[in-house]
């Protein structure tokens, strides 16, 4: 991968379709070139081999002539491509502006999003997406079409941070099938009141699908490197709050560590998948867990 990709990472390049495809398109080729098209047994193609019938299975797939000779039922498999429905829920709350070095959580996540995006429908895989604050939501259903990207691109740029996560999540079961193996992407930095983040996220979680968390946070935010007097603002709410930093510092690493280990313990322990973006690190992570996930449900 091009060392100087992230000079493209300017918000009118990053808020284009074609800006942001093209950064895609760098960042993957580059971390993944020559990649072949992934395929798995199945039923479609060349004949490849037998294996035993199982329950549940299609029994217009079942090998009379096998059954003749063995007295036993058998499936013919073959060599099919291999597709699965890449879902993508986007935290837009207002916490997601929040912006390091001229770069934005949001811009970022565009930019995350959209790579994983193309690495997927380079595998043939359906993608949609899903945006979510309390004042608005974007939802674009999975699909493999031709023009999907250029139509997920473009709900992706106009993405905007505002407000609040919602509340009231209960609508949100018809974005989530829980009848079909997906993967699903939860992009977020957090930050909630009152787990309703941690809630809805588990609640994603079924044995058929893949859930993997991918928490965005800026370096300043993880190491608190501020001198002085500095004033924050709760970009959700607004508050504001006059700090000394020096004296605040270990007491604000304590409570974070606490918080994100647990946080990342509890996803663990559900059997959901997590990683840790700082706005300033490489996205070949995403990559690789993106394909370690996929593998699961193959």
């Amino acid at each position: 991968m091009k060392k100087d990709y992230r000079q493209l990472f300017q918000p009118h390049i990053i808020n284009s379709i074609s800006g942001l495809s093209l950064i895609a398109r760098v960042i993957v080729d580059g971390y993944l070139a020559g990649l072949n098209k992934s395929r798995r047994v199945g039923v479609g193609q060349e004949f490849s081999q037998y294996r035993g019938y199982e329950l549940g299975d299609d029994l217009r797939l079942l090998d009379w002539k096998m059954f003749a000779r063995s007295g036993r039922y058998y499936i013919k498999q073959s060599e099919i491509d291999t597709h699965i429905s890449v879902k993508f829920i986007v935290d837009a709350s207002k916490s997601m502006e929040h912006a390091e070095d001229g770069v934005s959580k949001l811009e970022y996540v565009k930019v995350l999003v959209a790579s994983l995006a193309h690495l997927a429908q380079e595998q043939g895989d359906a993608i949609g997406l899903y945006a979510l604050n309390n004042t608005s939501i974007t939802s674009l259903q999975p699909m493999v079409q031709k023009q999907q990207y250029k139509r997920f691109l473009h709900e992706l740029i106009h993405i905007k941070g505002d407000g609040v996560w919602p509340s009231n999540t209960m609508n949100f079961d018809k974005f989530h099938d829980k009848s079909k193996k997906e993967l699903v992407f939860f992009i977020t930095d957090m930050y909630e009141y009152d787990s309703e983040l941690t809630a809805l996220i588990k609640s994603l979680k079924t044995k058929r699908n893949e859930v993997a968390v991918l928490q965005i946070m800026g370096k300043k935010e993880l190491q608190f490197n501020y001198k002085g007097y500095v004033v924050f603002e709760d970009l959700e709410t607004g508050a504001k709050v006059k700090v000394d930093t020096k004296e605040a510092k270990s007491s604000y690493l304590s409570e974070l560590d606490t918080l994100m280990s647990t946080t990342k313990d509890m996803l663990l322990s559900n059997d959901i998948g997590y990683q840790l973006f700082m706005l300033d690190e490489p996205l070949g992570e995403a990559l690789q867990l993106f394909l370690k996930q996929r593998s699961h449900l193959l």
